[in-house]
Order: C-alpha cells, then sequence, then structure tokens
C-alpha cells in the first residue's frame, strides 16, 4: 500500500504521464440524481472509465440495506473491464466530496487490491488545475483483479450494537438526521443508540480537499477513538467509507464498516432508535 489513501492532482497528472500509470475509475454518483453516467459523458478525465455504483458497487436493496456490498462477480467483471489488475496502481475519483470515491476505494481493498488511492478534490480540483477533460470513452479492457472478499473488517447490526456499547460506533451522516430532527429516505428518523454523531462534512476543508492528517487525527481522539475498537455507520454504507478514508488519513487503522447502515437498522421494527445526542 502507498503511504497515504489519498493522492492530489498534480501526483496524479505525473502518474499517468509515467511508466505506470494508474488505471482511473469515474465514480460520480449522488442520491437521488442524475445518474453519474451522463455527467461522465458529458466530460471525464482522460482515460478514466465510469463505474456505476448502484449497480456495480452494490447489490439490489433490500433487507440488507440500500447498498449492501456487491456480489464479487458483478463487482470483478466492472473492474476487469476498466482494465484494473493486481499488479497496476488505481485511482479513484469523483466530482466531490469524495463519498462515492470512497465507497470504491473500501471496496477495492475489501476485495483485496493492493493499490488504491482517492484523487483528493475530485473533479472539481482537477478542473480548478485547468486540466484536460474528454468525452472519448475508452476501449473495455481485460483486466485481471479477482476480488478476495473479506479483506477489511465489517459488522452486522448486532455487531454494530455491540459496538456501540462496548466501543466506539461512529454515525456519519448529517447531524440533523442523527438526532432524528429529519429523515429524507429511511423508514425512521433517529441514530442506533450509543453511537456519536460524526458528519462526514467536517473532514474536509472548504475547498473540498480533506482536512491535514493531524487535524483530522485530533477530531478523531476527541470523538473518542484512541485505543477503543471503532466502526462507522451511515445512511447505506456510502457515506460511511468517507468517514474510513479520513480515519485512515488520520492514522486509524482497522475500523470497521456497518455496510447495511441506518437502512437496514431502521426498516427492522426490533430495533430501537435514539434521538438523544451523546456528547463527543
Amino acid at each position: 500500500m502507498t503511504s497515504s489513501p489519498l493522492i492530489s492532482v498534480t501526483e496524479l497528472a505525473a502518474a499517468l504521464d509515467s511508466s505506470r500509470p494508474p488505471v482511473l475509475l469515474d465514480i460520480r454518483w449522488q442520491l437521488g440524481g442524475p445518474p453519474g453516467a451522463e455527467e461522465y459523458a458529458a466530460g471525464h478525465l482522460p482515460g478514466a472509465y465510469y463505474v456505476d455504483l448502484d449497480r456495480e458497487l452494490a447489490s439490489p436493496p433490500g433487507v440488507a440495506g440500500r447498498h449492501p456490498l456487491p456480489d464479487p462477480e458483478v463487482l470483478g467483471g466492472a473492474l476487469r473491464r476498466a482494465g484494473v489488475s493486481s499488479d497496476r496502481p488505481v485511482v479513484v475519483y469523483d466530482a466531490g466530496p469524495a463519498t462515492s470515491a470512497a465507497r470504491a476505494w473500501w471496496l477495492l481493498r475489501w476485495a483485496g487490491h493492493p493499490e488504491v488511492r482517492v484523487l483528493d478534490g475530485g473533479l472539481a480540483a482537477w478542473r480548478a488545475a485547468g486540466l484536460p477533460e474528454t468525452t472519448e470513452v475508452p476501449p473495455a479492457q481485460a483486466g485481471d483483479f479477482k476480488p478476495v472478499p473479506g479483506q477489511l473488517p465489517t459488522l452486522d447490526a448486532a455487531r454494530a450494537a455491540g459496538l456501540a456499547r462496548e466501543g466506539l460506533l461512529l454515525d456519519a451522516r448529517a447531524g440533523e438526521r442523527y438526532r432524528g430532527e429529519v429523515e429524507p429516505v429511511d423508514p425512521r428518523a433517529g441514530h442506533i443508540p450509543g453511537a456519536v454523531s460524526a458528519p462526514t462534512t467536517e473532514n474536509l476543508a472548504a475547498d473540498g480537499r480533506f482536512l491535514a492528517p493531524a487535524v483530522l487525527a485530533e477530531r478523531f481522539r476527541g470523538l473518542g477513538a484512541a485505543d477503543r475498537r471503532v466502526g462507522v455507520y451511515c445512511g447505506s454504507g456510502v457515506t460511511a467509507a468517507h468517514e474510513l478514508l479520513a480515519l485512515e488519513v488520520a492514522g486509524f487503522r482497522g475500523v470497521a464498516l456497518y455496510p447495511g447502515s441506518w437502512s437496514e437498522w431502521s426498516a427492522n421494527p426490533d430495533n430501537p432508535v435514539a434521538t438523544t445526542e451523546l456528547p463527543g
């Protein structure tokens, strides 16, 4: 693995011009649309392949939540068509703030890829630097990457509840959703009892790039992450990956993702719901 899970625009431009350029994956997506494929068709980084979060980076929604972990065969097929191989680095990006790109970063590592990075600032940073875009779609490739799932820790509902009691379970959603003031998507409002609010927006600077590692480390220590087992959830396991990325930038390892997240938890009437905010 590289020392940082992030790559700057300057570093990426140099890497693309090197003898070992990375595979570029465009992971643009947003809840409620418009479809990322349309944005990709309108302009993307030269050589980038579009990967569909809903269809290729997740299984169909159901009892396991809105974005269950993908079928390894579906994931592997999409990645191989984009040229992903085990011995070639991968860089993922989105339009910003790296939420969907982080989902791809986490999934690739969960599936066993050893060298994946996220473009810090995403497409917005690339454009701000005046670097080129294209509408040309590269031809399908024949990569050799075969997912080996389970290389990163995950939680089910029972283990998430236990971690909220005995360790630290971070809720990566906006504060108003955590507090149960609004719930635009899922069956019930609130949060998993014992979870601590940690909105992903607080991982970023005003320019959309991640805060410095030391600043992020201070943030997560303040939330109680030092010397404790840590897990993260969000609405459906997408935004939580952004939190996991920030935690890794900050130097925290072994943090678990609850893939079903609130979409799974809130759909089960037997699961308790809290709306009182914990001090953090």
